[in-house]
């Protein structure tokens, strides 16, 4: 006879949210998946959004926030960027499953016959093809745990069959490997000055209505839930008082992991699970939380953006500048700044300027003026996509001397010195259509992308459907604007900088997106650099 060989099933961690949006599911499934991975297992993550597009490379960050691009090119929401940060991996398009791909996916499959002329259901058909999305994540990746988050709140219609999905799981796989962690509101009304539970206990009610019993239930609260509210939880939603885990508000998200250890939740979940793991060890999260939390010195860079109204829309960029301050122990205030509304007055006490992506024109203008302003004035500079692009424009208008210099994204110019990459032309659809993912660059040697990166090749994510027009490289660079990053056949500008100036420097790429706690950005740690040592010029003259 062969060798018998252990078949390994996967554990999965349901996370689940109640009450309202916005509770921090994200950042608990995260938390969860960084325990468990210093326990020494094996984690991934799955993001479950209801809504009925296919990703979220159409929608508005007003809307739902960043959208967070994968390695692979896929187009996600931006809590699988919290996934990437806190547990150091790369995702696929496989781990953000929407209502538009199972839909999609099952009236594909109807078309083709595959279902050999059942009458097709919500029930089997579409819980069958979510269960199947889920557990094909967990064959491809052998992960000992796979935490899936469901997005929205318990009691929303579009939620239903992926409940009902988890549901079937659960039943088919047992209580050895299926937990559920349900995320609640614990608020507190101002009049009285108490804790209340009501919210959570009816949440957990709607829950428990459609058949599924948390296990865990994370409270989230302005402040550490009393004692007797824990407890009060814990009779009324049928869980014992260690399962109520208190979520405070803290100061930064990376200490979120570290309450929940000291309330005991990873080996509450080993135990409930029967996971066996080794000894935890958090000591470089907890070096890396003491520097964000206690910085030697503090420096404040402002991002000029347009939809600076809903800071969730540039959220990489916010971690991007955490995770670089941390590692040179500085604290970063960002200053934030409404594109339309620039004014040089705005940028007084500011250390250096970021001007991240965008769309269309509003806003364009304003960015083009913060832009000049720092080329002028020796502010360091970054920008990021949409803004490498409007340096491209600032530079040929201002240096150049082409004032109708402009983006072909704007409509008909003279001078489009942006313009649209020829492979885009013909497209009619904006799903999923831009150039997307990781791409490698190649940086010349003796460049200030070369200092910063240490290499000739890089590997970068992207996101853009216009480019640097060729017609106009020799004279913007005769100019003096040098691009020292291009594809590896030379044809799309990739990072360009300016020589002579303290820090100016701008990518086609999104290096946020690949930024980890403990793994900053070459970019981002270039400009926080730059702004330390601007700030100790300014102070000692």
């Amino acid at each position: 006879m062969g060798e018998v060989r252990e078949v390994r099933v996967s554990k999965y961690i349901f996370v689940t949210g109640g009450v309202l949006s916005g509770l921090g599911k994200g950042i608990t499934a995260s938390s969860i998946g960084l325990l468990l991975k210093s326990r020494g297992l094996t984690v991934t993550a799955i993001k479950i959004d209801p809504y009925l597009n296919c990703d979220a490379g159409t929608m508005n960050p007003y809307q739902h926030g960043e959208v967070f691009v994968l390695d692979d090119g896929t187009e996600v929401d931006m809590d699988l960027g919290s996934y990437e940060r806190f547990l150091d991996i790369d995702l696929t398009k496989d781990h953000n499953i929407t209502t538009g791909k199972i839909y999609k996916s099952v009236i594909e499959k109807e078309r083709r016959g595959d279902y050999l002329g059942a009458t097709v259901q919500i029930i089997p058909h579409i819980t069958d093809e979510i269960k199947s999305s889920i557990k094909r994540v967990a064959e491809r990746t052998k992960a000992d745990v796979v935490i899936v988050e469901v997005g929205g709140t318990v009691g929303d219609i579009e939620s239903m069959p992926f409940l009902e999905a988890l549901r079937q799981m659960h039943q088919e796989l047992g209580d050895d490997h299926c937990v559920f962690v349900h995320t609640t509101l614990v608020p507190v009304v101002s009049v009285v000055g108490e804790q209340k539970t009501k919210p959570t206990q009816h949440s957990v009610k709607e829950l428990r209505a459609i058949g599924i019993q948390p296990d865990v239930i994370i409270g989230r609260s302005t402040a550490p839930l009393a004692e007797g509210i824990r407890k009060k939880i814990a009779l009324f939603c049928d869980v014992p008082p260690e399962a109520v885990i208190s979520a405070p508000d803290v100061p930064s998200i990376y200490q979120v992991p570290l309450l929940f250890e000291e309330q005991g939740l990873s080996d509450l979940l080993l135990r409930r699970l029967k996971l066996e793991a080794s000894r935890k060890d958090l000591s470089e999260w907890q070096r890396f939380v003491e520097a964000v939390l206690h910085p030697h010195e503090r420096i404040k860079i402002a991002i000029v953006g347009k939809y600076t109204m809903l800071r969730d829309s540039y959220v990489s960029y916010v971690e991007a500048l955490t995770h670089a301050g941390a590692a040179l122990g500085a604290g970063v205030e960002i200053v934030w700044i409404e594109a339309e509304e620039f004014s040089e007055s705005q940028m007084e006490g500011v250390d250096g300027l970021i001007v991240p992506v965008g769309f269309g024109h509003r806003g364009a203008e304003g960015k083009i003026r913060a832009i000049r302003y720092a080329r002028t004035q020796g502010v360091p500079f970054l920008g990021i996509c949409y803004g490498f692009q409007l340096a491209v424009i600032e530079f040929a208008r201002a240096v150049l001397g082409l004032e109708t210099a402009n983006s072909a994204e704007f409509g008909p110019t003279e001078h489009p010195v942006i313009d649209l990459m020829p492979e885009q032309k013909s497209l009619t659809e904006k799903g999923a259509t831009m150039r997307l993912g990781a791409q490698p660059v190649r940086i010349e040697r003796g460049t200030l992308a070369y200092k910063l990166y240490g290499t000739e090749e890089i590997s970068e994510r992207h996101r853009h459907r216009y480019e640097v027009n060729p017609r106009y490289i020799r004279d913007l660079e005769a100019a003096g604007l040098k691009f020292s990053g291009k594809s590896l056949d030379g044809r799309r500008m990739e990072i360009l900088e300016l020589p002579g100036h303290p820090f100016f420097i701008a990518s086609q790429f999104h290096p946020e997106f690949k930024s980890r706690p403990t793994q900053p950005r070459p970019l981002f740690l270039g400009l926080v650099q730059a702004c330390l040592a601007r700030r100790k010029s300014l102070v000692w003259g």
